[in-house]
């Protein structure tokens, strides 16, 4: 199996660190505008198209121009953030999971986030991960939907390992309803942690393959993706 985590309210939580980043660079960019998150969605979505809110709702007309230069500032002001005292929090039992499938002899392990790849390397790695266990990532920069982000993880799995790897065998983890729905549009396992913005009851509504309340019990998720590459043997 590959394995692709997503990172905010299932890996980790930042108490809000990229949130007053993006708008700490927005003010940056556009100083004589005002910025804010009213009505504007970030459960489960790509960096790339919360910043197109963002302006929208600023009234700044969105250009490719100005997408480059936020996500470089931004990075820089999650940076500064975390400098001055912000904190990543890993998630219970994130870390163990993480370690019982980086060790394991078949299959993979990734990222599939609605991050961009710098913040969110930044974010891995400031709540005290290793980044070395996850090689085959997808990224807000790779796509304008997460529906896009699975085959691109899935293609760097199979270009990086020679093998094949089909969407079948391939387990996300998340905790929003748009990391499920990424998951089966693509023809994917998925798994829906209630550690996030979003109830057991509204995960368990979008029908995920396996929903539970944290990662804390992380040998029975890692015995349940075992048992899920055993059926795909055995089919």
């Amino acid at each position: 199996m590959l394995v692709l985590f997503d990172i905010d309210g299932t890996l980790l939580r930042t108490a809000g660190a990229g949130i007053d980043a993006m708008l700490a660079c927005a003010r940056e960019l556009f100083p004589a505008r005002t910025f804010s998150f009213d009505n504007v969605s970030i459960s489960g979505r790509l960096d790339r198209l919360i910043w197109r809110d963002l302006q929208t709702n600023a009234q700044v007309e969105p250009s490719t121009d100005h997408d480059a230069v936020f996500r470089a500032r931004y990075g820089h002001h999650l940076e500064q953030a975390f400098l001055a005292g912000a904190q990543s929090m890993p998630l219970r039992g994130a870390q163990a999971l993480v370690d019982e499938l980086h060790k394991r002899s078949h299959g993979g392990v990734g990222l599939l986030t609605g991050n961009y790849e710098h913040t969110g390397r930044l974010k891995v790695a400031k709540a005290g991960f290793s980044l070395d266990p996850f090689q085959f990532n997808a990224w807000a920069d790779d796509g304008w939907h997460r529906r896009d982000l699975p085959p691109i993880a899935i293609a760097r799995y199979c270009v990086m390992t020679g093998r094949a790897m089909s969407p079948a065998q391939t387990v996300i983890i998340g905790d929003t309803p748009l990391d499920i729905d990424c998951a089966h549009f693509n023809g994917c396992r998925a798994i829906a942690v209630a550690t996030g913005a979003h109830s057991s009851d509204e995960l368990q509504s979008h029908t995920p393959d396996l929903l539970v309340k944290d990662l804390d019990d992380w040998r029975s998720v890692a015995q349940w993706i075992s048992d899920q590459t055993q059926s795909e043997t055995l089919a």
